[in-house]
């Protein structure tokens, strides 16, 4: 793991859900999920807010899934690139279950501005252009070697990244929209859910308000599974 923020990102690698896909053959149906959690707790669906978070899915889906990201996070990068995919085959587009994203920033200062910023994305722009900024900030993720500088995700980056997916009118919103601090309060929200459920490294999961812990894609869908039974 490159050195991400001295004291900080070293203390949670450990702590970091590693999630791989490979191209062999028993990797083809689902992914790997590998965890070290110091501590995690559940909490239930009725009390968590899910309204005003962007979501992958049918508002009606019955079972909710969150993912807890860092934007400058590597893994999440992976796994946004590498299982989100595959969550969408088998359980978004069938209608079992709706993604939701919900910040965890503690990489660096440009883990919280750019956080910052994709809220204002969704808050002006909705939730179609926030998914197509939110893969385009993993996409341009700079290499690792290029993590000890904490500015790459300053405001000229995440203004000329959102240009390439929205106009110039569009654009100008959002940024002063984010100058008048209007992203601050839904992440706030993120990051108080983020301390409730003792989330200890990203990219973290939970259907329902319950930790997911499983190893497969299958274990994924089994909880699914469980949680929609018991919202009949």
């Amino acid at each position: 793991m490159a050195k991400i923020k001295p004291n900080t990102a070293s203390g949670n690698s450990s702590k970091f859900i590693f999630w791989i896909i490979g191209l062999i053959a028993v990797c083809i149906l689902g992914f790997i999920f590998l965890a070290n959690h110091s501590k995690s707790t559940s909490t239930s669906k009725d009390s968590i807010d899910y309204s005003n978070q962007p979501f992958l899915g049918k508002a009606s889906a019955p079972v909710s899934i969150i993912e807890f990201g860092d934007y400058k996070c590597p893994n999440c990068k992976n796994f946004g690139e590498n299982v989100i995919p595959v969550i969408q085959k088998e359980l978004i587009d069938t209608g079992k279950a709706k993604l939701y994203f919900m910040n965890d920033a503690f990489i660096n200062t440009d883990s919280t501005r750019s956080a910052k910023f994709a809220e204002v994305v969704y808050k002006e722009l909705g939730n179609k252009t926030f998914w197509k900024f939110h893969e385009l900030l993993y996409k341009k993720q700079p290499s690792e070697s290029k993590y000890e500088k904490m500015d790459i995700y300053n405001e000229a980056f995440l203004t000329s990244t959102l240009k390439e997916i929205a106009s110039e009118s569009d654009t100008q919103k959002v940024v002063n929209a984010f100058k008048n601090n209007e992203g601050d309060s839904p992440f706030k929200k993120d990051m108080n859910y983020a301390a409730k459920l003792h989330v200890t490294g990203t990219p973290t999961i939970f259907v329902d308000g319950k930790l997911f812990d499983g190893q497969t894609i299958d274990d994924l869908a089994e909880m699914v599974d469980k949680a929609a039974k018991k919202n009949e």
